[in-house]
């Protein structure tokens, strides 16, 4: 997801069709983003080994993490310039959640 503000009126979805999955198994998304200075979120759907659709939601307008039952939301801090995140998707969810 791409925000120019909080409100989160530009972003990106893919696949386009929010019923749809990817069908990634591989357990790290890597990204390359580049501040630009305004707020960012990314948010990433992970299915779980007990068949739940857990979310992740990082962020640069966020100071603390926080770990609901379906979404956790954590803060994020980029660089100046380009920024490769490399998110562990596997060790996120077993951390947040005790599941694979």
């Amino acid at each position: 997801t791409l925000v120019p503000s909080i409100s989160s009126t530009t972003y990106i979805t893919c696949p386009a069709d929010p019923k749809k999955t990817l069908g990634i198994k591989l357990p790290f998304l890597v990204m390359i983003i580049k501040n630009l200075k305004k707020y960012f979120t990314f948010e990433v759907q992970v299915l779980d080994d007990k068949n739940v659709r857990r979310r992740f939601r990082a962020s640069n307008y966020q100071s603390t993490t926080r770990v609901k039952p379906f979404i956790c939301t954590m803060p994020m801090r980029l660089d100046d310039g380009w920024n490769q995140i490399q998110f562990n998707l596997s060790d996120f969810t077993r951390r947040a959640y005790g599941t694979n």
